[in-house]
């Protein structure tokens, strides 16, 4: 069965207003979130790990799939559903030789050929990075737009996520487009009341996922 990604919550401590990981999980996954991804650079691998069990310990309760970004051996360490990789960390390939199955890994691209040598490579997921330019990320670059998406689509049988830029207002666009899913940052953990924002975004989203199978069959 294909894990669902409709809404996908990176977490960040700075974005949400000095809110903890922990606390960022649990009010995305209060929302409704389908997954979440702890992304930590600056802590020590311990203090990481720490943080990451208790997040899984948060999403086993609700069943969101739970990722860690980069930490192939935090992720495995903390018995999470899957790693994250970019483009400069561990070859999808090799991750994919280590991790046990069933694990979950997914990739960031930006084009339709990063995307289709993930998948050839074993990745779960691609992640469209990013799709419009973002503030979150201050090493995610200019936006690719909506036609990388549709590239991306039309070569994998994977899913695609689309990240970067994302909110209420263009959510939609970002499925029309061909993304099983929207991966976000500050559109939820940026908001007063994180549990609706999720909700809110997530119902935008699953709306826009209905109506283009819908129009499909």
């Amino acid at each position: 069965m294909t894990p669902s990604f409709a809404l996908y919550v990176v977490t960040d401590e700075v974005v949400s207003g000095n809110r903890s990981h922990l606390e960022c999980a649990r009010a995305a996954v209060a929302g409704g979130a389908d997954a979440i991804q702890l992304r930590e650079k600056a802590k020590p691998p311990w203090e990481i790990l720490a943080i990451a069990r208790a997040i899984r310990a948060a999403t086993a309760e609700t069943g969101a799939i739970f990722i860690v970004n980069d930490r192939l051996d935090i992720a495995l360490a903390a018995e999470a559903d899957g790693v994250h990789l970019g483009q400069d960390d561990l070859p999808v390939a090799a991750a994919r030789r280590i991790a046990p199955s069933p694990f979950l890994i997914g990739t960031s691209v930006g084009s339709a050929e990063e995307a289709l040598r993930a998948e050839r490579d074993g990745a779960d997921y691609v992640a469209v990075s990013p799709v419009f330019a973002t503030g979150s990320k201050a090493d995610a670059g200019a936006g690719h737009g909506l036609e990388v998406v549709t590239a991306v689509r039309q070569v994998v049988r994977i899913p695609v996520i689309g990240i970067g830029g994302i909110g209420p207002a263009n959510a939609a666009d970002v499925i029309r487009a061909g993304a099983d899913g929207c991966a976000v940052i500050s559109a939820v953990l940026a908001q007063p009341d994180v549990a609706e924002a999720a909700r809110s975004l997530r119902s935008v989203i699953v709306r826009a996922l209905t109506d283009r199978r819908s129009e499909s069959a």
